[in-house]
């Protein structure tokens, strides 16, 4: 028996939430599949597959409860009761995620309608995560060490005078981690740390849910509209959903380059500002500020939220390179969550596919600015490459 399991409904990231609201609102028929994908090629022992099935059998008790409501609904003005009522009565379906193991390979799939499975990626993984270090017996650094840690992170993040949030649900090394870090973070008086993406931890610690969209978002509708169409009506129904509110887009879905083509001035002028998540941090920065001049807009009125695999020399070095240039923010995941004398997992859980009204499954793909992080159908890749005129 193992004792990883999840206590809370809200123990996801915020995204999930916020995009869930969107979906049950837009897109209510529509049926997706997710794979986990192991980009470490981590080795699961004997019986993993045993110990997951339990934590994911035990999701399906999780139930929003009273006063979580209440929190969402005075926290989230922005998102719409109805789907507060919904979520209310909304229970994980674990028939909807299969697992299957062969020797030290692991299999993750889930399969649904993509309102209900949208909630899924995120707990799986930090599941995946913290059963992953208990079932190899690996001894983590004492409490005192990981909030000593955080503290001294915090410390050096507020010298620089940043803004930060800590979005390290996904790769958490276990539950209690992350609840220890997030109590070393809110003790701090002069800190400069603004929230987190996990929505219970948000709640626990009187701080801010921080999120909007995942790359999810743009996959879906490239699969249902195509790949021209993709970057702008995805962007078109956020705004319908949210109307201004939860103003940060993601910008890498399928380059840079070509998001930035679609992010016209009405878009540049409604979003409060842009989420950097693969490439070249500076070049981002660069190609942000000749945006936004470009469009007679000034982009200290804008900023950029870093969160691609950050430390602190990175989140120092891009402080320094955009300071007076353009606002910015940074989410630090793994770093504060999975900071524990051990070596981060490498894994995400990725959507694969839209089914067609011929019940044939779209593959979704991924061309993030960074090319070893294309991810998805190499035939799709080529076909979306082909498309939107992308150039290795």
């Amino acid at each position: 028996m193992h004792n990883v399991r999840l206590n809370s409904i809200l123990d996801n990231d915020f995204y999930k939430i916020t995009m869930q609201n969107a979906v049950v609102k837009l897109f209510p028929g529509s049926i997706v599949k997710y794979e986990f994908i192991n980009r470490g090629k981590h080795q699961f022992p004997e019986g993993f597959d045993v110990a997951l099935r339990e934590a994911v059998n035990k999701m399906a008790e999780l139930k929003l409860t009273k006063d979580e409501k209440k929190f969402m609904a005075q926290t989230c003005p922005y998102i719409d009761l109805p789907y507060l009522d919904f979520l209310e009565g909304y229970h994980y379906d674990p028939s909807e995620v299969k697992i299957h193991q062969e020797g030290s390979e692991l299999s993750v799939t889930v399969e649904g309608l993509w309102y209900r499975t949208i909630l899924w990626e995120v707990p799986l993984l930090a599941l995946i995560s913290e059963l992953h270090y208990e079932m190899n017996h690996m001894e983590r650094d004492s409490n005192e060490v990981v909030m000593s840690k955080t503290l001294e992170k915090a410390d050096a993040l507020a010298k620089l005078g940043v803004n930060f949030a800590e979005f390290g649900t996904r790769r958490r090394h276990s539950h209690k981690v992350q609840n220890l870090v997030m109590e070393a973070l809110t003790q701090k008086k002069n800190s400069t740390f603004i929230g987190t993406s996990n929505v219970h931890f948000a709640m626990k610690y009187g701080v801010k849910p921080i999120g909007t969209h995942a790359h999810e978002w743009f996959m879906f509708h490239a699969a249902e509209y195509g790949f021209k169409m993709a970057n702008e009506l995805a962007l078109e129904h956020w705004v319908d959903v949210y109307r201004g509110d939860l103003g940060v887009a993601l910008s890498d879905t399928y380059t840079t380059d070509v998001f930035f083509q679609q992010f016209d001035k009405k878009f540049a002028k409604l979003f409060d500002g842009v989420r950097h998540d693969s490439g070249d941090p500076l070049e981002f920065a660069d190609k942000t500020i000749a945006h936004y001049e470009r469009h007679g807009i000034n982009p200290l009125f804008k900023y950029i939220i870093f969160s691609d695999g950050l430390n602190l020399e990175k989140v120092e070095e891009i402080t320094n390179y955009c300071s007076g240039k353009i606002g910015i923010s940074f989410g630090i995941g793994t770093n504060l969550t999975n900071d524990v004398g051990l070596k981060p997992m490498n894994i995400v859980m990725k959507l694969i596919g839209v089914q067609a009204p011929n019940k044939e499954l779209i593959p979704t793909v991924k061309l993030s600015d960074e090319h070893g992080k294309y991810t998805g159908d190499p035939k799709m890749i080529e076909l979306a490459k082909e498309f939107l005129r992308i150039k290795e």
